[in-house]
């Protein structure tokens, strides 16, 4: 069964809304994207630019991550979060026989077992397994190894901040023996502030430790995004830029951007 999320006051006899019962929706779901693991359909489509990458730093990436999110009401007192990743990749510049093409990702699927409410001090948290499905269609867009690991996220929401750190360990659970053994580390600390007006500027760095290599890859990222509603549709869209703090020589490096549309499916 899916988990509910609050419906929207309705405020006059014939179901409308007022605007500002409309501002007041948005701002609510604003701060419920800001939390992994909230009760909230969501359908997020995140397109990343990198450049930068190669040994000559000549080649390009866009990526898309396809990011569905689907909360699951297990009781009255315990939720579990669905949240997927699917990336679509495509590389420009010397990239050889990839270049050009849309080739998926590797999926990473998480599954967080969640309280229904806060804990003490405002503490909201989920735990669970991630696992890594070699879903990649091209050479350069995937690592083709199954992994598996643990996952967990915790965070706290006061007024208009929201403060946490989302955090995974994957390992290879069946080498195919064409790439080296998974074994790596993902951290994710974000901070971000939600106006009454549905506006949230977030700050978050998506950093991975490859313990194998013993490397960071350190992208630090800062969107401006508005939930907003067109038509019928709630959705969230939201532009930003990254920096690449560190990385391996043959990663990305320098700027990039960040474009991000949400489809957003409260529970009435």
């Amino acid at each position: 069964m899916i988990a509910q999320a609050p419906g929207p006051a309705t405020g006059s006899g014939q179901g409308q809304e007022t605007p500002q019962e409309l501002r007041t929706e948005e701002a609510g779901l604003a701060k419920q994207l800001a939390n992994p693991v909230a009760s909230l359909i969501s359908v997020p489509f995140q397109f990343n630019y990198d450049r930068g990458i190669g040994v000559q730093e000549n080649i390009q990436r866009a990526t898309l991550n396809i990011q569905p999110v689907v909360p699951f009401k297990l009781s009255a007192n315990w939720n579990l979060i669905s949240r997927t990743i699917l990336p679509v990749v495509n590389f420009q510049g010397a990239a050889g026989a990839e270049t050009g093409q849309l080739n998926f990702g590797d999926t990473v699927q998480s599954l967080f077992f969640s309280p229904a409410n806060p804990g003490p001090r405002g503490v909201i948290w989920g735990v669970g397994p991630v696992a890594l499905l070699p879903t990649a269609t091209g050479q350069l867009s995937g690592i083709h190894q199954w992994g598996l690991g643990p996952t967990g996220v915790a965070l706290v929401q006061r007024g208009p901040w929201t403060v946490g750190a989302l955090a995974n360990h994957l390992w290879s659970v069946a080498n195919n023996g064409s790439n080296s053994n998974v074994n790596a580390t993902f951290l994710q600390p974000f901070l971000s502030y939600t106006t009454p007006t549905a506006w949230t500027i977030s700050l978050n760095t998506e950093s991975s430790y490859d313990w194998a290599a013993n490397r960071w890859a350190v992208p630090i990222n800062l969107l401006v995004g508005k939930v907003t509603k067109v038509g019928n549709q709630l959705l969230s869209v939201g532009a930003g830029v990254r920096y690449w703090v560190d990385g391996p020589a043959s990663g990305p490096h320098g700027w990039g951007a960040r474009l991000v549309a949400t489809l957003l499916f409260p529970t009435r």
